[in-house]
């Protein structure tokens, strides 16, 4: 009995191990690439495309935001690939170092005056190094929680490193906030945006240090010992998973893309449309980032409990319904009242999808394809979906004459794809994602 109860406690404080590993490197991750996000959308128009207007400021830094989208589709074929030939850690140890230098570098970038064109040349390509380790990260670091996680948990563990989003956008907000509110706008400039970058170095170093001292996965383990691993995953996710991958690039594409309309456009619009202080958005992002640290985790739990599909689609149509009123509120012009727009746009519309969404991705596919399937689907939904979403709301806002009207129209849009492809996809929770799939056992003797 006491073995027993001593086994269980191993593996509890395993599995406390595993999570707790994947939520902070997870939010060092996107700690870096929001923190991008918040620049684009306040400094970098300035510093590396400068040009008369402030508009063709903006367009060309949202576009260098968008760069980093592009290549995490590439960036989730590449590590997925890997993670399902060799494991899951090992490629999350790479995404994070690759994740962590190039911050840092673009916080020693200097500014057009001094480089020239190089500046907005490797402005771009520090970019896409993010994008890649980005890309690589969500699948090893989800899959690694859920398939760690008990039997009717998956839900809740799986929302732990969903949870390194808000963690990493509060992060990196409250990273500006303090030099934004401390510093001249010529001293903010010149030099303040650039040490949140630069500190990303030390958060790498705590990241490594946890991250290398976790376990490969069971479910990979088991696939490794019987030796039936795939030797081309992509092709066998796309050729016996294709709907699947469909279905969760649609699921994945309103929550992704009003994420960035809620969070990143959000900051110019308020700024340049309604001549707000920057500080005013920042502090909305922070509030609805710090109260995801709750909601997140909540939805994934009930997730275990009342499925995943209701809560998706929950947040699906709530994205859709709030797409008018989050601008009229926006509108009002008052701090108290846009804060409550974002914060009600995350915790009811993005949340109740994130949360669940690691446990219900990763059902959707088997092991020796999980990594790579996962990685596609999520990966893909965010070039067509968060990578250009401000760039898109930008565009339209200045075809409409400075009106919203276009933008609320795209984010309806956005939601009603998600909304059906939710309603396509199956219920997953109560799936034993160990069990080896008939679909699976077909393509292992096909490749045999």
């Amino acid at each position: 009995m006491d073995r027993a109860g001593g086994q269980q406690e191993g593996e509890t404080q395993s599995i406390r191990q595993v999570v707790a590993a994947s939520f902070i490197g997870t939010a060092i991750e996107w700690y870096d690439f929001f923190l991008y996000g918040t620049a684009a959308a306040l400094v970098f128009g300035q510093l590396f495309f400068p040009v008369s207007s402030p508009l063709i400021n903006t367009l060309s830094a949202m576009g260098t935001f968008a760069v980093g989208f592009f290549a995490r589709p590439v960036g989730g074929l590449i590590f997925g690939h890997y993670g399902d030939r060799i494991g899951r850690k090992t490629m999350l140890v790479i995404s994070l170092l690759m994740m962590g230098i190039a911050t840092f570098l673009i916080g020693l970038l200097p500014s057009y005056e001094s480089i020239g064109i190089w500046a907005p040349i490797l402005l771009v390509v520090f970019r896409i190094c993010q994008g890649l380790g980005v890309g690589g990260e969500w699948g090893g670091a989800v899959l690694l929680a859920v398939e760690h996680a008990p039997e009717g948990r998956r839900g809740f563990y799986g929302s732990w490193p969903q949870m390194g989003v808000p963690a990493g956008l509060l992060l990196g907000n409250l990273a500006l906030l303090p030099l934004s509110l401390g510093l001249s706008s010529e001293a903010f400039l010149s030099w303040g945006w650039r040490i949140p970058f630069l500190f990303s170095i030390v958060l790498v170093g705590v990241g490594l240090f946890i991250r290398l001292r976790i376990m490969e996965s069971p479910a990979f383990r088991q696939v490794q010992e019987s030796q039936t691993e795939a030797n081309m995953p992509i092709m066998d996710v796309v050729r016996v998973y294709p709907k699947n991958v469909l279905l969760a690039m649609g699921m994945r594409i309103a929550e992704n893309g009003i994420f960035y309309i809620l969070t990143v456009f959000v900051l110019s619009y308020i700024t340049q449309s309604l001549g707000l202080s920057r500080n005013v958005g920042l502090i909305g992002v922070i509030i609805g980032a710090a109260i995801g640290l709750f909601t997140i985790p909540l939805f994934g739990a009930l997730s275990d409990r009342w499925g995943r599909r209701p809560l998706y689609m929950f947040g699906a149509v709530f994205s859709l319904v709030f797409s008018f009123p989050f601008f009229w509120l926006l509108d009002t012009g008052s701090t108290v009242v846009i804060w409550l727009a974002i914060v009600l746009g995350l915790i009811l519309g993005h949340d109740p999808m994130y949360g669940p969404q690691a446990a219900y991705f990763s059902e959707l596919f088997g092991t020796r394809v999980r990594y790579s399937g996962a990685s596609i689907g999520y990966q893909l939904a965010s070039v067509v979906g968060g990578g250009i979403s401000p760039l898109i709301a930008t565009s339209l806002l200045a075809l409409a004459g400075g009106h919203w009207w276009l933008i609320a129209l795209y984010t309806s849009v956005l939601a009603i794809i998600t909304i059906v492809s939710t309603y396509l996809a199956s219920e997953t929770f109560q799936e034993d994602i160990t069990a080896e799939r008939p679909e699976e056992r077909r393509a292992v003797a096909g490749s045999t």
